[in-house]
């Protein structure tokens, strides 16, 4: 399961950069400056999550275990979610999905708390 996650973790990446370039020449005359910063956060994040899912894949390269899969489930949950929902309230999305907003959030921080647990107790 270990060699799922950088894969995983790169293509978040190319979608991250394809976002990120989407906003800056596809949006940036569509949104306001408010929608434009919660496109630009969505990105940001799905960045931040992408680069701890390609060291939560090399890491479990390096240390086979099945152990990393808990930091791996975490990171993309919390990426997807919280992304996800940022993402969709920047496009004009029910405001509702605030609320589903900081799940995300909480899964990204366990997601990086686990990787690190996980690193040290290899």
């Amino acid at each position: 399961m270990a060699s799922l996650w950088f894969p995983v973790g790169a293509v978040l990446m190319a979608v991250a950069v394809a976002g990120g370039a989407f906003g800056a020449h596809g949006l940036k005359a569509r949104l306001d400056a408010h929608h434009l910063a919660l496109w630009e956060t969505a990105v940001r994040y799905l960045v931040i999550a992408a680069v701890g899912l390609l060291a939560t894949g090399l890491a479990g390269a390096a240390h086979a275990g099945r152990a990393w899969s808990v930091p791996g489930w975490l990171l993309l949950a919390g990426a997807l979610i919280f992304s996800g929902t940022v993402a969709a309230l920047a496009l004009g999305g029910p405001r509702v999905l605030g609320a589903v907003t900081p799940v995300g959030g909480v899964l990204l921080i366990a997601g990086f708390v686990a990787l690190a647990v996980v690193w040290l107790r290899r």
